[in-house]
């Protein structure tokens, strides 16, 4: 039972019509009065409510605006003691600002067993479904989804999307084998550095935290010689995704020098680990997943952490480093 108190029922056919969609076991009901909700709900006993939005709906149990935080909260509290009741399991949407986080107070948040959230760049396809939230498993688990005519549609191999394909060769780029959640994955790092124009170096990161790019400029500058302070410095993740696995570090580190000194890094090399303060390589968590996942795709050279545990192999050669001095040797050989 699929509530919408933002469309009317015509609005939600033309929307469903667009993505071909005609299961009709989806039955649709534009109201905004919980009391409403509740009495066809009880008479339907639906396998799932949907509430299209939470912030829509009114209660007259409170005399409040709609929208306000009295009715969010009321209705909210009500809808689970209601679902409690029933066994009925129900999903409420709710906005976002700009930000990307839920509008308002983090009531919502708190209230409900469970928060998901779409990412993702406006500009590009693809989506990604992360667990903000969750009272009955794990937070890290993640859904990489295409944005198409006809709605969503799931990526079960987000690796090859993810990796660019250019019969050229380029400076600046480098893959890295990355894990959300259970899932490993494939994405490519991109770094442009050049001369700063202005007195101040720009730092600009798409996908990935600025103050970690910083962290890792200091450890080339600091244990590697690598003098990039009057250097501008942009990176970008490909696809749109925002990453926050620390195995990125070693490919975000190959990109950045690649980009510098002009050189190309083979297209069949991947990276994955993570890099301490005072210079080392440390290893990172499903070493063996990231191992797999490139011999998969058909990788030559892994780049991985002299400290991990050994991931026997049969098409692809695993390079361990312990210091980040070993890299620029390890990567021309």
């Amino acid at each position: 039972m699929y509530v919408s108190g933002e469309e009317s029922e015509n609005q939600i056919k033309i929307r469903a019509n667009r993505i071909n969609y005609s299961n009709k076991d989806c039955l649709i009901y534009s109201e905004n009065k919980l009391e409403n909700i509740f009495a066809q709900a009880e008479k339907i006993k639906p396998n799932i409510l949907i509430i299209d939005s939470i912030q829509t709906l009114t209660t007259n149990s409170v005399d409040s605006i709609q929208g306000s935080i009295t009715q969010l909260k009321t209705c909210t509290a009500e809808l689970i003691n209601f679902g409690k009741r029933t066994s009925i399991p129900i999903m409420l949407i709710g906005h976002i600002n700009k930000d990307g986080n839920i509008a308002g107070p983090k009531v919502l948040e708190h209230m409900v067993d469970t928060v998901l959230q779409f990412e993702g760049d406006r500009n590009h396809l693809y989506r990604i479904l992360r667990v903000k939230k969750n009272r009955f498993g794990s937070t890290n688990e993640i859904g990489i989804y295409e944005m198409v005519t006809e709605g969503l549609k799931e990526i079960t191999n987000p690796s090859e999307i993810l990796i660019g394909n250019s019969d050229q060769k380029l400076s600046g780029t480098a893959v890295c084998a990355s894990v959300e959640g259970s899932r490993p994955f494939l994405i490519e790092v991109q770094a442009l550095v050049s001369t700063a124009v202005y007195g101040t170096p720009q730092r600009s990161t798409m996908g990935i935290n600025t103050k970690r790019l910083n962290m890792l400029l200091a450890v080339l500058e600091k244990r590697a010689g690598f003098h990039l302070g009057s250097k501008d410095i942009f990176l970008n993740i490909t696809g749109g995704l925002k990453v926050e696995d620390t195995g990125t570090d070693l490919a975000i580190i190959v990109a950045i020098l690649s980009s510098n000194n002009d050189i190309n890094v083979p297209e069949d090399y991947c990276f994955a680990a993570e890099l301490g303060l005072s210079g080392e390589v440390r290893p990172v968590s499903r070493v063996d997943q990231r191992v797999k996942e490139a011999e998969k795709l058909g990788f030559s050279k892994i780049f991985v952490s002299k400290y991990c545990d050994t991931v026997p192999t049969k098409k692809i050669k695993i390079v361990y480093l312990s210091r980040v001095e070993e890299l620029i040797d390890k990567i021309s050989q």
